[in-house]
């Protein structure tokens, strides 16, 4: 899935690249131009491409953030870290591992 969001002169402020395979999405870059941080842009990509997951049946959402750029940003979109790759990309920093549950479960 490719998401974007461009400005009156068709500049690119915001973009989403992302994956469904199966019950499973992926979110694999977030990106917002920074003059247009602090505007929504990153929650409203989140969701529409979270709404795209459910609209292909995926079940759940995976993303990795290191821990200098967004993990708390995700974090308060209901996504919970599962795990951690340390000294990734440099010591004192980890790739971060995170999964937000959209649907549960059948039996």
């Amino acid at each position: 899935m490719s998401i974007r969001v461009d400005d009156e002169d068709g500049e690119l402020v915001a973009g989403l690249s992302g994956w469904t395979w199966g019950t499973c999405a992926g979110v694999a870059m977030l990106w917002v131009r920074e003059d247009s941080r602090r505007d929504g842009w990153g929650a409203r990509l989140l969701h529409e491409a979270e709404q795209v997951a459910r609209e292909r049946g995926c079940r759940q959402v995976v993303v990795s953030s290191f821990t200098f750029q967004a993990p708390g940003f995700y974090q308060r979109h209901g996504y919970v870290e599962h795990g951690r790759t340390t000294a990734l990309p440099v010591q004192g920093e980890a790739d971060v591992h995170m999964t937000k549950v959209l649907m549960p479960p059948t039996a």
